[in-house]
């Protein structure tokens, strides 16, 4: 069985975070190991308290993951603090890391910033370099390739920015306004928009999570990245369309969906 680790913060109330990408991944077909970097108190009103742990255990935890099941790939989520971001760098080096995911996750659905200002400096210069592609949204997209994105032009050049500034690729995330569902992969300098359809479902808590722990569990199954990034969108649209409903704020998706094994590009 293919293997798949996420490094990332705890949501206690399982929409986000390290649970959203358990549950992604063993609805993707892949065995799920997980390194905390934080917990959080939140639930789908918002995020009342973050708990981070200590550099040393978090290098402990990636540290038995890789020295006993290896992992196919790797999506790396919300880290606050420059000493964690140094210490996943390094050991992704060490262990010469494959298929790393890496979601900038900046702020939460519900508005609270998950990320330390000092932080991103680090977070550009040691981690992004690392990732064989980025999944910013929106804003997160904005804030990295130093540009204010209105259109789908905007979209294009962000990405642009972004692969030739780190070496590597970049999944721009639609919605926020731009367009309907659309993302826009881009490789080497070579565009592709992947088409989504709107989906009318205000519960989208922890649909970045989703998205980007769906594209490393095919990527940990061997497939190519744009195979992979339009299956990870499919199984986002059909976790969207079941329509769960929990929660007074933005409730989370449906992970338990899954999607059929012949769905190609």
């Amino acid at each position: 069985m293919n293997t798949a680790l996420t490094i990332a913060g705890s949501d206690s109330s399982g929409g986000a975070g390290i649970q959203a990408d358990i549950k992604t991944m063993l609805a993707n077909g892949v065995y799920a190991m997980s390194a905390i970097t934080a917990l959080t108190a939140q639930n789908t009103m918002g995020v009342s308290d973050i708990m981070n742990v200590t550099p040393d255990f978090l290098g402990k935890e990636i540290d038995s993951v890789f020295e006993d099941i290896f992992p196919d790939a790797v999506k790396i989520g919300m880290v606050s603090e420059k000493e964690l971001i140094n210490v996943i760098a390094e050991k992704l080096v060490f262990f010469n890391a494959k298929n790393v995911v890496v979601d900038p996750v900046m702020v939460a659905t519900s508005g609270a910033r998950l990320l330390k200002e000092d932080a991103i400096d680090i977070l550009e210069r040691r981690l992004f370099p690392l990732a064989d592609i980025l999944t910013p949204n929106i804003p997160e997209a904005e804030v990295i390739a130093k540009m204010t994105i209105a259109n789908e032009k905007d979209m294009e050049m962000a990405a642009r920015i972004i692969s030739e500034k780190f070496n590597c690729c970049v999944l721009c995330k639609g919605g926020h306004s731009i367009n309907d569902a659309n993302d826009l992969l881009c490789v080497d300098g070579n565009m592709k928009w992947f088409e989504g359809r709107r989906i009318d479902n205000p519960n989208t808590h922890g649909t970045g999570c989703t998205l980007s722990s769906a594209i490393a569990s095919n990527l940990a199954k061997g497939y190519d990245l744009q195979t992979s990034v339009f299956r990870g969108k499919e199984y986002v649209a059909k976790a969207l369309e079941a329509m769960l409903d929990l929660g007074k704020g933005s409730g989370p998706l449906n992970h338990a969906v899954t999607i059929d094994e012949v769905v190609t590009v």
